[in-house]
């Protein structure tokens, strides 16, 4: 039975996706767990938030179910640990194309529980199935060193990387696709088995990778996702647990700290990789291309509706620039900007995910528009859309008095801060606990090299608000996180390195 009260309505949503979804058994509702699609009993709802309706009511796994999955994952790490490097390198090659094949229909699960624009989503599959291909080709390069002893010249050192046994997965629902993709490819490339906890927003796009991964040849065992909305217990339960090496987290600091509290309760030291809360500075200095800037801040404060830990969270204008700049962000929002349920034509920015994203948002604005701030455009709900649309919109004359100004948004809302000189924008930046991303637009060499080694940040855009692919390391410093994911680097959290000494 649908626990949606509108069962017609979700009946009638559910009939018109199968026919635009082609191969619809790419919508699964059990969990996999060594290869099989298995049920419980008890099962939860997943609702599109643009439309409040029940998409699928998905299996409700409990601990015994982790901690089946996880024993299995530990049985199966003995074998693929073995796997010749060229294998696991042609199963991530295979996972690539059939994303690639599929991405139409992966694309439309994606938009219909998250609510990101079906162009977006289509974006975010691509982007997916390009770590895949990228850890396909590091998988063969897993190398070591030869050390010169400082001891015996007789003595040799050389060092190997090896896999580290199970990697709990536990991922976000703005990106729940590409988090995962970003996780699994290099547990896969190095030989480690995982299990997967997606988010319970949304776990069918977890769940569509789990029928890829398995027409694509990986191993029974090797991953194992599990759909759940125990949330709290499960993530203490796979953190404590003895089995598991590695913890691989996305999402809040508050819930990073969390995890890494309870890890320490567990029997054995884990590795952790954490890529956690941003507050991402966003400077146009004085020499700026301001159509650039401009173009920039469209795609990196509005994308998913500003719901991406490194969208820009606080936006620095120098005071000549501001008047022009703030006027013509506007103005582009105004005329380019169509609020709605991501299928619909047109549409450029879906809802926010769930009651209290749009809460937040709306405190943060109040709070700020109580303390002065001016809005310039949008600056409240669009509940006529639906309860969970927040308008796009620009707050001017922002400043540090105001919580916005400390606290990551997630949410469609531009907050404009004047500033005068460089030294001063780059401390008022870098007055934050939390150093994902920053970004900054100049033509000025002297200033470009200064601010990049200045902002305390893990990632720097220059002239771009485009910083994510598989090439780069990502991660960030301060309480943004551990670790860094995608690129050579990535590798390097998901295996132990091992140092040999061998005396004559």
């Amino acid at each position: 039975m649908f626990r949606n009260s509108n069962t017609l309505r979700t009946l009638n949503l559910l009939r018109k996706m199968s026919s635009k979804i082609e191969n619809d058994y790419l919508i699964q509702t059990k969990a996999f767990i060594n290869g099989k699609w298995t049920e419980t009993d008890d099962k939860f709802a997943v609702t599109n938030p643009s439309t409040g309706d029940t998409i699928r009511e998905v299996t409700n796994c409990g601990v015994s179910d982790f901690n089946k999955a996880i024993e299995i994952a530990h049985d199966a790490f003995g074998t693929f640990r073995q796997t010749n490097v060229r294998e696991r390198a042609q199963i991530l090659d295979n996972i690539y194309n059939l994303m690639l094949e599929n991405k139409q229909d992966l694309a439309k699960i994606l938009t219909l529980e998250n609510g990101k624009p079906y162009k977006d989503s289509l974006g975010e599959i691509v982007y997916s199935a390009m770590f895949f291909k990228w850890f396909a080709e590091e998988a063969p390069r897993i190398y070591g060193d030869i050390i010169p002893s400082a001891v015996s010249s007789d003595q040799k050192i050389f060092t190997i990387r090896q896999p580290l046994g199970v990697i709990g997965i536990l991922t976000p629902w703005n990106f729940p696709s590409a988090m995962i993709a970003r996780k699994l490819a290099p547990v896969i490339a190095t030989g480690n088995t995982c299990v997967i906890k997606p988010a319970h927003e949304t776990p069918l796009s977890a769940l569509a990778l789990g029928v890829i991964a398995e027409k694509a040849g990986l191993p029974a065992g090797v991953c194992n996702i599990l759909p759940t909305n125990h949330t709290s217990e499960i993530g203490e339960y796979v953190c404590e647990h003895e089995l598991v090496k590695k913890i691989t987290f996305t999402g809040s600091t508050k819930i990073g700290q969390l995890l890494m509290g309870q890890s320490s309760k567990g029997k054995n030291i884990k590795k952790f990789s954490m890529e956690l809360g941003g507050n991402a500075p966003y400077i146009v200095f004085k020499d700026a291309d301001l159509d650039r800037a401009l173009d920039g801040i469209i795609g990196c404060k509005f994308r998913q509706s500003g719901q991406t830990c490194i969208c820009a969270n606080r936006i620095f204008v120098h005071e000549d620039l501001y008047d022009e700049f703030s006027k013509r962000l506007v103005d582009k929002i105004d005329k380019t900007f169509k609020l709605g349920d991501g299928f619909q034509d047109g549409v450029t920015h879906g809802p926010l995910i769930h009651d209290k994203s749009i809460d937040k948002v709306a405190s943060l604005v109040q709070d700020a528009k109580t303390k002065g701030a001016d809005v310039l455009i949008g600056g409240s709900r669009a509940s006529s859309l639906g309860p969970l649309f927040y308008q796009p919109t620009v707050l001017g004359n922002v400043t540090e008095s105001m919580d916005i100004f400390y606290e990551e948004i997630f949410g469609p809302v531009a907050p404009l801060i004047k500033f005068k000189d460089v030294d001063e924008v780059i401390k008022r930046a870098n007055d934050t606990d939390v150093g994902l991303a920053g970004y900054f637009y100049s033509q000025n060499i002297s200033t470009i090299f200064d601010a990049a080694e200045k902002l305390n940040v893990g990632m720097v855009g220059v002239n771009t608000g485009e910083i994510s692919e598989p090439a780069v390391p990502f991660g960030g410093v301060k309480n943004s996180g551990l670790g860094k994911e995608g690129s050579k680097y990535g590798i390097d959290d998901y295996t132990e390195l091992k140092a040999i000494i061998v005396a004559p």
